[in-house]
């Protein structure tokens, strides 16, 4: 599966290779440098998930030979949380059947248990709204869920009930939708205006070598880089004067693939990150200097970025029948997209 979601990883161990490491496989010297906590097979599925770096990249072939002062970096999984039980968490349901459920995520959500988040999640809602009918496929910590959305990405999102729906949807995802059956399209207030009112960013994404929870354009030759492909279409300009002068747009965004935090680095690549996003829009801080002070109040006030996943169509997996979703861009998004029509 894959989606513009993200997963904080767990910690991160460095290991540096001594002369006795000269000439072994990687996974079998870090299996012995890790032990008892990492099997030798755990040690190979992280090494191909991309979960090793050398001098900050991913080194994905388990029998890489090891030479002697090289430096490793190992992110370790997370302890196995207790299975997570049902809690009372409202859900906005859009659909609901045997097979499925389609729901309109609030913003503040997580979407499964993890580090700081093991209660409150949109999985211990759905326990509690489903009860054993969700799809065991994904695991207990992840029962139902074939794709995800940021904590603080509003929007909608499709959860299968039966194994079946969940094996089709997942291919349906992981297939970005190739062959037809699948549609994403997400909206974002967006700093500054694109030069074009559409266009296509083709750029592959892969770990940021400054913080490893987050994302990053990377060559597209880097073994963890994976395609990523989003187009987009100028909605709204935000400002008077020249394009270049406006100081905000609202953009609609459709995935041709499902990346993690996709929308969010392909937008910030090309100079027009997301108003609020604390993670790749720190560079554009100083733009809220440049407005009314309401609207900088309220921009300095808005704790999320500005991203809502307005429209998920998928071809249903019991009946054939090509299923369409909207979700309305919620009240906080709303008032800021308000404040900046004044302008």
């Amino acid at each position: 599966m894959s989606d513009p979601d993200n997963e904080a990883g767990g910690e991160w161990k460095e290991l540096l290779a001594d002369q006795d490491a000269e000439g072994k496989r990687l996974d079998q010297w870090l299996a012995a440098a890790l032990a008892p906590d990492l099997s030798r097979s755990r040690v190979q599925t992280l090494i191909r998930e991309g979960r090793v770096m050398l001098n900050g990249e991913a080194v994905t072939e388990p029998k890489r030979k090891v030479s002697a002062g090289e430096r490793y970096e190992v992110e370790l999984p997370e302890p196995e949380p207790p299975e997570p039980r049902g809690e009372a968490i409202p859900l906005d349901i859009l659909y609901e059947d045997d097979a499925l459920i389609v729901i309109d995520k609030p913003a503040g959500l997580v979407v499964h248990p993890g580090p700081g988040n093991w209660t409150g999640t949109l999985v211990n809602a759905l326990i509690h709204h489903c009860g054993e009918t969700l799809s065991g496929i994904g695991g207990v910590r992840r029962p139902g869920i074939v794709h995800r959305l940021d904590r603080e990405t509003s929007g909608v999102m499709v959860v299968a009930k039966t194994d079946h729906a969940h094996r089709s949807l997942a291919e349906a995802f992981a297939d970005h939708g190739q062959a037809g059956d699948l549609e994403r399209a997400y909206v974002a207030l967006v700093w500054g205006v694109p030069p074009r009112s559409t266009g296509t960013i083709d750029a592959a994404l892969g770990r940021s070598a400054q913080d490893r929870t987050l994302r990053a354009v990377v060559p597209h030759d880097r073994p963890d880089a994976r395609r990523a492909v989003t187009h987009f279409t100028v909605l709204e300009r935000y400002g008077r004067g020249r394009p270049e002068e406006q100081i905000a747009s609202l953009v609609e965004c459709r995935l041709e693939t499902g990346r993690t935090h996709q929308i969010r680095v392909h937008m910030a690549h090309i100079g027009h990150p997301l108003v609020g996003d604390p993670a790749y829009g720190r560079a554009f801080k100083t733009k809220v200097n440049r407005l009314p002070p309401e609207l900088a109040g309220k921009v300095a006030g808005f704790p999320r970025q500005a991203l809502h996943a307005r429209l998920l169509a998928f071809r249903h997996p019991e009946t054939g029948k090509v299923m369409r979703f909207e979700a309305p861009i919620p009240r906080d998004m709303r008032e800021l997209l308000g404040c900046f029509a004044g302008l």
